[in-house]
């Protein structure tokens, strides 16, 4: 996959996606468009590879975060609310705030602090993300992954961009009915992962769907690391 949709700009390698048909809909691609990897994976921005980005943490291959992007695209309307677990360097917390806008909200949330000031600073390299924090459409929070932000929510949309072991109850419980989320969940003695969309129903109830495999670094506390 990764040598079929990398390329030597933001422009192409969005373009390499949707002719792959990892990108499906006009205005997720739109988004995409408007938010420039390199300000976020410095190494290899343009490769569709998972690129390490400091503190045993990686920003996700570009194609995943079209997947993951595309499995939420219908609640990721202006006016929603969203919930980016693992927001590392702030990629897709700025894609999705560009879907929910206006009126909208993306919350991302990083255990690690040093990732929450970089992911900041990551940010306001571009004035329209700049805005976006200023005026509240995107939000850095410091928090247990695991625990969501319940301040914020509900939350139309859930991405999860690290593996959990098993559901954490607290991210369902802050999902809207009806409500979406894409989760990496480790599973088994031999510690596959797989790409689970759950769905809250309108009446409360939860699907589970199992998608397909994958290889996320682990959703757990943060190791310290030195400033």
């Amino acid at each position: 996959m990764s040598w079929m949709c990398s390329g030597t700009s933001n422009k192409e390698l969005i373009a390499n996606l949707w002719r792959q048909g990892l990108l499906k809909t006009p205005r997720v691609k739109e988004a995409f468009e408007k938010v420039d990897r390199a300000h976020f994976s410095p190494l290899g921005p343009y490769e569709d590879s998972p690129q390490r980005i400091g503190y045993d943490a990686t920003i996700s291959a570009p194609h995943m975060h079209a997947q993951a992007t595309e499995a939420l695209a219908h609640r990721l309307k202006p006016g929603a609310k969203v919930l980016d677990i693992g927001s590392g360097s702030g990629y897709l917390t700025a894609v999705f705030a560009h879907l929910v806008s206006p009126g909208g909200q993306c919350v991302g949330v990083e255990h690690i602090p040093q990732l929450c000031t970089m992911s900041e600073v990551n940010l306001r390299k571009d004035p329209v993300h700049r805005a976006m924090l200023e005026n509240g459409t995107m939000k850095i929070i410091k928090s247990d992954g695991r625990l969501g932000y319940p301040e914020g929510g509900p939350y139309d949309a859930i991405h999860v961009g690290a593996a959990a072991q098993g559901f954490p109850q607290a991210l369902i419980d802050q999902l809207k009915a009806p409500g979406s989320m894409f989760i990496p969940v480790e599973e088994g003695m031999l510690g596959t992962q797989h790409i689970y969309h759950v769905e809250k129903k309108a009446d409360g109830t939860v699907e589970k769907n199992k998608a397909y495999g994958v290889l996320y670094v682990p959703l757990t506390d943060a190791k310290v690391h030195p400033n």
